[in-house]
């Protein structure tokens, strides 16, 4: 089992997400069934626009947060993180149109079920900087590796 970083610590180290595509940016806490994520979106952001981040990539923060709940994991066998699937979400709200821009979200995930199959099942939130809800689902979700498959890392063409 390998050590983990001091909590708060960046996200990027747990995600297969590279570069602008790593929108959280850093761990806030976790356990065995619960992960706790937070972004402050900017205008450099790659889903900005004039009006904020639009309310649906709230969705992907989620998927991104479950992604790191599995990175920590990998991490913890010593293993890098592996690529996972989104396979669908049910429930979906946000209550606001478009997420603003310079404000502290946290996103938290908290993991529903698993099964040996390599899917499973997380109920999310985003939150603004009070911890009002701003937007809520659950996402269902498929490791491969899992199945017992090795990981094989992405290799850029």
């Amino acid at each position: 089992m390998t050590d983990l970083p001091d909590l708060p610590c960046p996200i990027a180290p747990f995600v297969p997400h590279r570069q602008a595509m790593c929108l959280l940016e850093r761990l806030v806490t976790l356990d065995d069934g619960c992960l706790i994520a937070e972004t402050c979106p900017g205008p450099d952001d790659p889903f900005a626009t004039p009006r904020g981040i639009p309310g649906w990539v709230g969705l992907e923060w989620l998927a991104q947060a479950v992604a790191a709940w599995a990175g920590v994991e990998a991490a913890r066998r010593g293993e890098a993180p592996a690529v996972g699937f989104l396979v669908g979400s049910r429930h979906y709200a946000c209550s606001a149109g478009h997420f603003a821009l310079g404000r502290r979200v946290r996103v938290e995930v908290t993991l529903d079920f698993r099964a040996d199959n390599g899917l499973a099942e997380f109920h999310g939130r985003v939150l603004d900087q009070a911890g009002e809800p701003l937007a809520e689902g659950r996402l269902q979700v498929f490791e491969p590796h899992r199945r017992g498959a090795a990981p094989r890392p992405y290799e850029a063409p």
